[in-house]
């Protein structure tokens, strides 16, 4: 495989390659090309003659493959190509960032936000001690949160018991199901009092009579 990228250079500047890669280019008109980066790799200079270019180094966001045919028949893969040097005029502004948001061709317009999701927001401390913990279980450890956990479901299953204690502990006449207290029979003994009270007194005389 060889390692291949996209040159885009502007307007004036591809007229005057496709001169050099011509064949009726003649060696009097041949002018040397140049292409250097600086420490950072990302940025650096395109020269073409006596002429300076700013050039960015730029990540596509889809791979593109490259093909070659010795009779227009059969292709050849030869790389896959996944960066770009895009080559600007001295005034134009420099990209705010390294990948770059379209693709080669019309249809992968603005492909890079329309046609890939938004990577999650992943807070550094939970991935941290996931790492820990992935580690941990390989060396034959135990996850450092179990503990934790068990703490708290261990307090939750108290405190639903001592709910269910102070609940069971309530007097039954607070209950919807208790019995009120029976009250005194009252009504007999108070009808035989009056009864005791309707009868007249036997006078000696009756009493005698009835003797007979």
């Amino acid at each position: 495989m060889e390692e291949q990228f996209i040159l885009r250079v502007p307007p004036s500047v591809s007229e005057r390659i496709d001169r050099l890669l011509s064949d009726e280019a003649s060696t009097s008109d041949e002018i040397p090309l140049d292409l250097c980066f600086s420490e950072d790799g990302r940025s650096g200079t395109f020269m073409i003659g006596d002429e300076e270019f700013p050039a960015s180094l730029l990540d596509l966001p889809a791979v593109v493959e490259s093909f070659k045919t010795y009779d227009d028949s059969a292709l050849v893969k030869t790389a896959d190509i996944g960066q770009m040097i895009m080559v600007r005029e001295p005034g134009d502004p420099a990209p705010n960032t390294v990948e770059y948001r379209h693709g080669l061709t019309p249809p992968m317009k603005d492909a890079r936000k329309r046609r890939f999701r938004r990577e999650p927001d992943l807070n550094p401390e939970l991935v941290q001690r996931v790492e820990r913990d992935l580690l941990n279980i390989l060396s034959g450890g135990t996850i450092g949160n179990v503990n934790e956990q068990q703490e708290e479901t261990v307090a939750n299953e108290n405190t639903s018991n001592n709910a269910n204690k102070v609940s069971s502990s309530s007097p039954a006449a607070d209950t919807p199901g208790g019995k009120p207290e029976a009250a005194p029979e009252t009504g007999t003994s108070t009808n035989n009092n009056i009864a005791t009270e309707a009868e007249p007194e036997r006078s000696e005389s009756e009493d005698s009579d009835d003797s007979m």
